[in-house]
């Protein structure tokens, strides 16, 4: 594909991701929840969410898993994740496939004290290196030649304006030679990866869990 043909692609991608999310910061109308809420800090949201949603989030951990499951490796972060949903995690951690969602994913970050992106990345670095940091920016981000991270990072970006307190935010990324078209497989290298980033996951999640918890 030719280069223009790419850059016409991202902007018209980039505008319709502004379009949603205008329109989730100004919706037609506002129901009596958002009136309700409009004055509340983050921890009352927290709670009030718990009373409809029947639980409190705001002391968990969400390891959120982005990618494409039907793109090879691309879909590394959303095979982590359904890994994960079948062992016995930590009563403090919670899972969640976000597939490629991007802006739709924000509502979660109001019910979450912290959350673990996992997604793969084309930084140059061998297949299966798994690397750790905090996002604060777009240039934060290692580069990628994914679609879906373009609607991640300005999300990201997003959620650091917006709110009145700034996440916990963490992403674990593990590197990607190239994706695979309609294909669920992962190539070895990187599936070897999926086990050791569990690891590090739940080791981080246990050191966040263990200072929210001294600051109680």
């Amino acid at each position: 594909m030719f280069p223009e043909k790419i850059e016409a692609l991202l902007f018209l991608g980039r505008a319709f991701l502004f379009v949603i999310f205008a329109l989730w910061l100004f919706p037609f109308g506002e129901s009596t929840k958002d009136i309700f809420m409009k004055n509340k800090t983050l921890q009352e949201r927290q709670k009030a969410d718990a009373l409809i949603f029947g639980e409190d989030k705001s002391g968990k951990i969400l390891v959120l898993g982005i990618g494409n499951y039907l793109m090879g490796d691309e879909g590394v972060g959303v095979h982590l994740v359904h890994r994960m949903e079948k062992m016995e995690l930590p009563p403090y951690v919670d899972v969640l496939d976000g597939g490629t969602a991007g802006f739709f994913l924000m509502h979660v970050f109001d019910s979450y004290g912290s959350v673990i992106f996992v997604d793969a990345t084309m930084d140059g670095q061998p297949a299966g290196s798994i690397r750790l940091l905090q996002p604060r920016f777009a240039s934060d981000f290692p580069k990628t030649l994914s679609v879906h991270d373009v609607g991640l990072k300005d999300m990201v970006e997003a959620l650091y304006l917006l709110k009145e307190q700034s996440p916990d935010l963490h992403l674990l990324t593990i590197s990607v030679e190239g994706i695979q078209p309609m294909r669920v497989e992962m190539t070895p290298a990187v599936a070897k990866s999926v086990e050791p980033a569990i690891r590090e996951i739940l080791t981080l999640a246990e050191k966040i869990h263990r200072a929210k918890s001294q600051t109680a």
